[in-house]
């Protein structure tokens, strides 16, 4: 994810490439009769974009491969994505998919394993970091090869906190986060003490709030798959967490996701944000009015040692595909040590190109790329430690059913957890209580719960 500008120029740039790639995969039938053709379904996120402009000069000039990308809005493309993988109809070669799906999709049959990519030397998946590799495998076998990982942190401003004598450790609490918010608020015109997404959707404002359920104590379920949700530490949780943003966050906090609190940040409208890591590369860009007076720490949190997030962006490639061989050369190339050079040398468009774009957070290797740690010098350790440390195996503290820091990892909650989501936003916006978004969210996951138990 990257800057507001860079975002809207990429954007215009995809609309026209979408639809071009659109009705190019219609008249391919997945791919040309040559077998040098595949289709790719893909997020409308910046290095996605990137990727996407990138593609013909470099990968299909070397291959012969060309690709076909049909690109849409998050929510867009997962739907498409769960509709093809579920009916195998073999329309789309190639898709990104996160650690969310891909291990129950390899559970269900739907895509290919990918160890023939992860045993090739010239891959080389042991710079692939180790907790990128586990969420992306099913039993044994790796199914998933990331794009781009990241995890979560707290992110402010240096310079307003050094006014007001605010000293900021590594590792926060969610109390001092509390505390600095309601001093920053208002210590420069129109500045509000942090930014926290409110926006509806289980990958929108459910990822930062059920990190801090995990933190204060808090789970969906008990091993038993009981739901927990208005009760002891979720309850907790989710009061501390939308009466922070209503006191001390963004005025129309129910409508703010990423791009929103990003460009919140960078406008000097909030004092800190909690967010993902893939964040900084925006705020330290050349263009950025920030740049520089931003500081990193880990992810706050209560009774558990971290409480940050895991997700990545990944290629899987569909079972049903008729150009297994050809999909994979791509995603060999495309989560590849080259591309990410490539990436870094890609200077001559300012709206794209350049060593803050590399796709990060998969590879050990980027971490050491002087290329890289000479703009991302001030972000680079903390989002390595953020990624590392990231509580995967154990999230909370009590045993749970299910996988998932930030998600809980079974197919139905896309559905119980968006319509949760829904409720949490309208508690933020102020049109309902906590309470009643609580016990009616209870009762959604319950049902879920009882469903998983049969």
């Amino acid at each position: 994810m990257r800057s507001r500008k860079r975002v809207q120029a990429l954007a215009i740039a995809a609309s026209a490439l979408t639809l071009a790639s659109g009705l190019a995969a219609c008249g391919a039938g997945g791919g040309g009769s040559s077998g040098h053709s595949i289709n790719v379904l893909m997020v409308n996120n910046p290095p996605m974009l990137e990727l996407q402009k990138l593609t013909a000069a470099n990968f299909t000039k070397q291959t012969g491969i060309k690709v076909h990308f049909v690109v849409k809005v998050e929510q867009d493309m997962r739907d498409t994505a769960s509709t093809e993988f579920a009916n195998q109809s073999g329309q789309y070669d190639v898709a990104t998919l996160s650690n969310f799906e891909i291990p129950y999709y390899a559970k269900a049959g739907w895509i290919s394993d990918m160890e023939g990519i992860a045993k090739s030397s010239s891959f080389d998946q042991s710079d692939i970091l180790p907790s990128m590799t586990k969420a992306l495998s099913y039993n044994g076998k790796v199914y998933g090869e990331p794009f781009y990982g990241e995890s979560s942190f707290l992110m402010y401003r240096k310079d307003v906190f050094a006014k007001l004598g605010i000293t900021v450790p590594q590792d926060p609490t969610w109390q001092q986060v509390a505390q600095w918010a309601a001093k920053a608020d208002g210590a420069q015109s129109g500045m509000k003490g942090i930014c926290l997404r409110g926006l509806a959707g289980w990958g929108d404002n459910l990822a930062p709030l059920t990190t801090v359920v995990n933190t204060f104590g808090g789970t969906w379920f008990n091993s038993n798959w009981q739901a927990q949700v208005n009760t002891g530490g979720f309850k907790k949780a989710a009061e501390f967490y939308v009466n922070l943003v209503r006191q001390h966050g963004e005025a129309g906090a129910a409508t703010f996701s990423f791009p929103q609190c990003l460009n919140a940040l960078q406008q000097g409208k909030v004092a800190m944000w909690y967010d993902s890591t893939a964040a900084a590369g925006s705020l330290e860009a050349s263009d950025s009015p920030v740049k520089g007076k931003i500081g990193y720490v880990s992810a706050p949190h209560d009774q558990t040692a971290q409480s940050g997030w895991l997700y990545t962006w990944a290629w899987a490639i569909e079972k049903a595909s008729k150009h297994q061989s050809d999909a994979a050369k791509f995603v060999s190339w495309a989560s590849s040590k080259k591309y990410e050079q490539l990436v870094a040398d890609d200077t001559k468009n300012p709206s794209t190109g350049g060593p803050t774009n590399i796709p990060a957070g998969k590879r050990t290797s980027t971490y050491s790329n002087p290329t890289y740690l000479k703009v991302a010098s001030a972000f680079a350790t903390p989002t390595l430690n953020s990624i590392k440390n990231a509580p995967a195996d154990n999230p909370g503290v009590q045993k749970r059913p299910y996988t998932g820091i930030q998600f809980v990892g079974i197919p139905s909650f896309t559905d119980f957890g968006t319509n949760c989501a829904k409720l949490f936003s309208s508690a933020i916006a102020g049109s309902s209580s906590v309470d009643s978004a609580l016990n009616s969210c209870q009762s959604l996951a319950q049902a879920a719960g009882q469903k998983q138990k049969k």
